[in-house]
């Protein structure tokens, strides 16, 4: 069945009444519910939709999300901020979670949808970090699992004659093995809205605590990057690098080793993804007592609070939370099943990262990042003192002291 598919700005429009005679859409056909998604511009959108009305029996509208991030999340904090009850289910990522979840604007799912059997499956640090609120409730529904995986290429580390990358002692050899001739060991995405993921990541290696900066491995943490850098073993330069710049230098063989989202999209368009090339590998034990971190992200349904068609809407959240919605994005969407023991259902064995994503899933501690409401504010100001700190315009004592006032003033 052919959906009408409603941009943001056309469906705002609308409802303004400013459209005229433009536009005629028909009056008569009844929705269950209205979703307002990211996925609609994703050719597979339609036959997903399909299989979600079949196996719920729900008629479903849809609302295109505008792709601009920022005029995105201006669009959803409008529709639940001012109690918008025209949109009932909305997909937001960690950033937006962390701004709503203790808004009173989303409903709570413990009851209905995220009930102990399901929540089992979901990785617990994700769940408790990104999409908990602060009186206990679950306010999403997960639409996948995409690790921040440590990756390498394993031309460079058969050149060098390095089988593997288990501690902190193997990553300094592989630094300084791969590093000469503008080759560096390590490669980072560090714009200053970007490099919160990698400096999160390594203060978790190091056993710290991202919002506590008087913690000794924070210290730690900050001082290996800049050694990095101090030691020409990762480029300065990469503080102007987005991932979109980033992977092309990984995929040129610039960079031994890196951490970065998702299943290697960019790799494989190269034909650099493989076993014998660019591949997933486990998380170094930088801490040296076992444990390993790692973070995932998602975008996750939640419900809107002022929703006129509750009971539809948590139809599709069961699904979404299912084993056969699950699959449907997994399918359509590439999105890597949240729930591990749907994952190994329903991901093929032939599937490059089903082998690393079931290592991370139970060998990891897996968390969600460390954010606050007002995210973006408080990623940008790290950002911005991180770059000082790598290019010494501040010390590492004087970046800890600034990342502890920051923390102070967003949390």
């Amino acid at each position: 069945m052919k959906k009408k598919v409603l941009s943001a700005v056309l469906a705002a429009t609308m409802v303004a009444g400013m459209m005229g005679n433009v536009v005629s859409v028909s009056a008569e056909e009844k929705y269950d519910l209205t979703l307002y998604s990211i996925n609609t511009t994703d050719p597979d959108f339609d036959d997903w939709l399909a299989n979600v009305e079949e196996a719920t029996g729900l008629n479903i509208n849809v609302i295109a999300a505008p792709t601009d991030s920022d005029t995105r999340q201006q669009k959803i904090t409008t529709i639940l901020s001012t109690g918008d009850s025209s949109v009932d289910i909305v997909e937001i990522n960690d950033e937006m979670s962390a701004a709503f979840k203790n808004s009173g604007w989303l409903e709570s799912l413990n009851d209905t949808v995220m009930t102990d059997d399901i929540i089992d499956q979901f990785a617990q640090g994700y769940i408790a970090d990104m999409i908990t609120d602060k009186d206990g409730n679950i306010i999403g529904v997960p639409g996948y699992s995409g690790y921040l995986a440590f990756w390498v290429n394993q031309e460079i580390m058969d050149e060098v004659g390095i089988e593997s990358i288990d501690t902190k002692e193997d990553f300094m050899k592989y630094m300084e093995a791969v590093s000469k001739d503008g080759r560096y060991g390590y490669g980072g995405s560090w714009e200053k809205t970007y490099v919160f993921n990698e400096l999160a990541q390594f203060v978790n290696m190091f056993g710290g605590d991202y919002f506590d900066w008087t913690k000794e491995e924070n210290k730690e943490a900050v001082q290996f990057l800049h050694d990095l850098v101090a030691n020409n073993e990762t480029p300065i330069d990469e503080i102007a690098d987005k991932y979109e710049q980033m992977n092309p230098k990984a995929n040129d063989g610039k960079y031994g080793c890196w951490f970065m989202w998702g299943l290697g999209t960019d790799y494989a368009k190269a034909d650099m993804l493989g076993d014998d090339k660019i591949h997933m590998a486990m998380v170094p034990d930088f801490s040296g007592n076992g444990e390993r971190a790692i973070f995932t992200d998602s975008w996750s349904y939640v419900l809107n609070s002022a929703s006129k068609n509750k009971d539809a809407a948590i139809k599709f959240l069961q699904y979404m939370a299912d084993e056969g919605g699950m699959e449907a994005s997994y399918k359509a969407f590439d999105r890597y099943p949240a729930r591990k023991d749907v994952a190994e259902k329903v991901v093929p064995d032939t599937d490059p990262a089903k082998e690393m994503y079931s290592q991370y899933a139970e060998e990891c501690n897996v968390q969600g990042r460390p954010m606050v409401a007002q995210t973006m504010e408080f990623i940008s100001d790290m950002g911005t003192i991180f770059q000082s700190c790598m290019k010494d315009e501040i010390t590492v004592d004087e970046f800890c002291e600034k990342a502890q006032e920051i923390v102070a003033t967003y949390q």
